[in-house]
């Protein structure tokens, strides 16, 4: 068996705004393993600025990986703990390898076209009108949860859009998640949770920034929003830290995001501890290309969750690849009439 990895930059089709700034582009990287003439694929989808393993060493440390396939994916998990995405990207190429089509993973209703999986419209940090027309374009497209980053931009016209937002749409009619990317000082968290509330919002991810858990557990045991837990959960890889982290913090919710906390794998020891303790959960990318969301999309569909997830952010970018993943009516289907490119493992190696 042979492995090699490619780097590919994927270009959005609007600079595109959290708290952490804006992006214009995000890379990521392909493992990609080759056995008696038959490929298999798998995304390392590294967020640089958040992802754990954002380090100079990153790509030999990818090097090392596929210098070392031979020792197979159960061991190569573990040799990566400090490198999630590779994590990621290794379960996924061996899963595709040894399937019947590189990229039918998880088998399912979902795949069959039979059934969908309800997910969230994003809205980007922008200005007044932008916000505006991302949320009027997500309601004429289905859309029944809508998340919005906030953060950014002045906290009362934040307030003014979402008060714009509820003057036109009930709770019963649109679902409201905010996602503050850990942008509240602790000093101000409560305050501003006290304003929000006044929106009916479902929740609030990560509202004060990863590492203050005394200030996350006095948060969650207070908030009038439910409060879901994101960046905190980056960089967590033992399962004793883990339980202890939820344990201590009590979020209402927690997010997973395979790429970066280890994979399909990774995720499930999550689920399991959150599942014990009565906290919920869901699932959203960390904005991979198609083929790392096409892998997500599968395994979520799976784990038989109702939630809305986050998982449509196939269209984000210019040069995506085509694949039968289709948005329609505030939910992601498998489309049979889809197909992915020609040759596209093939041409990635190029």
């Amino acid at each position: 068996m042979k492995a090699t990895y490619k780097k590919y930059i994927l270009a959005f089709k609007r600079p595109s705004g959290t708290s952490r700034g804006i992006m214009t582009q995000k890379e990521t990287f392909f493992i990609i393993l080759e056995r008696d003439k038959k490929f298999g694929i798998g995304e390392c989808g590294i967020l640089r600025g958040l992802s754990v393993d954002d380090v100079p060493d990153y790509e030999e440390r990818l090097e090392w990986t596929c210098d070392n396939i031979g020792l197979g994916k159960d061991l190569l998990w573990e040799a990566l703990m400090s490198y999630p995405s590779i994590q990621f990207g290794v379960e996924q190429a061996f899963l595709s390898l040894n399937s019947s089509d590189p990229f039918l993973l998880f088998p399912s209703e979902f795949t069959q076209n039979n059934n969908a999986i309800p997910i969230n419209g994003l809205i980007w940090m922008g200005d007044e009108q932008y916000m505006h027309q991302q949320i009027q374009q997500k309601l004429e497209e289905g859309f029944k949860c809508i998340k919005l980053k906030i953060g950014a931009i002045d906290f009362e016209k934040e307030i003014a859009l979402l008060k714009s937002i509820r003057n036109k749409y009930s709770e019963n009619e649109i679902e409201l998640r905010v996602d503050a990317n850990g942008a509240f000082l602790p000093s101000e968290a409560m305050h501003k949770l006290e304003h929000l509330s006044l929106f009916g919002l479902h929740s609030i991810e990560q509202p004060i920034k990863a590492g203050n858990i005394n200030e996350m557990r006095n948060l969650c045991s207070k908030t009038p929003i439910p409060i879901a837990l994101d960046e905190e959960l980056i960089g967590i890889t033992d399962v004793t830290e883990k339980e202890k982290l939820l344990q201590t913090a009590r979020p209402q919710y927690i997010i997973l995001k395979p790429s970066l906390v280890g994979g399909f794998k990774g995720s499930l020891e999550w689920i399991k501890i959150a599942e014990k303790l009565n906290i919920k959960w869901w699932v959203t990318s960390a904005l991979e290309s198609n083929i790392g969301l096409n892998a997500i999309a599968q395994w979520t569909y799976t784990l038989d969750n109702p939630l809305p997830q986050g998982l449509g952010t196939g269209g984000l970018y210019t040069n995506n690849f085509e694949c039968p993943l289709k948005v329609k009516n505030g939910t992601l289907s498998y489309e049979k009439t889809g197909n992915w490119e020609n040759n596209l493992i093939e041409n990635i190696c190029i």
